[in-house]
């Protein structure tokens, strides 16, 4: 064998080598709903390793705290307006992220809202408003990037957020609706990648357990939780958003680049048994 045949079969064994660094390095991530809580933590910890740009896609303004962020990453942290129950807008949506950033490799799908109560008494309106925003737009989104990887001939990376009321419920904070909606997400996980498999994309979701945000502000509130802290075992606290990040991260990053069809719980150990 040659010389100039070791160099070339060196280069190509380097060029198709693994990925051993977690890093972002370079790439630009879009997530749906970062204007606050999970998916902000969510774009902050992409920032903080190494994605070139970080966009969010929202239906309304963004607030204070997402322009705090994008104060400490400037030109890095943009947001872009869509609705993403509809599919066409969230096209619209990642068109004009790639026009800009001039490329897409990965798409968090985060967007969604909870509501607990009695199944009894959910009203149709509520049912359907759970099941658009957690199920169907969350099946819209990952279609339309899969289609924007597959137009730029990018192997990118799909990443849902589930939650941990998508395995077992939680009888102190019931909700029929929004468990069954994430329990599909998960589902869909595992589907979509066997389907896009073939295009070199990945699909992965996860499931964060109890997180401090503005929707679950009431939970410590409550008079037994001491009592249920004990009970779940595990870490006596929520979790701060940016704890989620690292799941994410790895899942995006090249160093999961045969990992697909997976579902990481980021839960502390609370929440992962039903209560009393």
């Amino acid at each position: 064998m040659s010389p100039a045949a070791t160099s070339s079969e060196s280069a190509t064994t380097q060029a198709d080598a693994p990925q051993t660094q977690v890093t972002l390095g370079g790439k630009v991530i879009t997530i749906t709903g970062a204007n606050r809580g999970i998916g902000l933590g969510i774009a902050e910890c992409c920032l903080s390793n190494g994605a070139a740009k970080v966009y969010s896609i929202e239906i309304g303004e963004t607030g204070d705290d997402f322009a705090a962020v994008a104060k400490r990453y400037p030109g890095q942290l943009s947001a872009v307006n869509a609705n993403v129950t509809k599919e066409a807008t969230i096209t619209a949506a990642i068109d004009k992220i790639i026009e800009e950033a001039g490329a897409l490799q990965g798409m968090v799908v985060n967007a969604g809202r909870t509501h607990h109560k009695a199944a009894l008494d959910f009203t149709k309106e509520e049912i359907e408003s759970l099941f658009n925003i957690n199920l169907f737009s969350a099946f819209y989104t990952a279609r339309a990037a899969a289609r924007a990887f597959i137009k730029l001939g990018i192997n990118g990376s799909v990443v849902f957020t589930a939650s941990m009321a998508s395995y077992r419920p939680n009888k102190r904070v019931p909700s029929t609706p929004y468990g069954a909606s994430k329990a599909g997400v998960r589902n869909m996980t595992h589907t979509l990648a066997i389907e896009w498999a073939q295009y070199g994309i990945r699909v992965n979701s996860v499931s964060p357990g109890l997180v401090k945000t503005a929707m679950t502000y009431w939970v410590p509130q409550q008079p037994d939780w001491e009592q249920q802290l004990k009970y779940y075992g595990g870490f006596p606290r929520l979790a701060e958003v940016q704890e989620l990040g690292g799941a994410y991260v790895y899942l995006l990053s090249d160093a999961a680049s045969y990992t697909t069809s997976i579902d990481i719980p980021v839960n502390g150990v609370i929440g992962s048994k039903c209560s009393k």
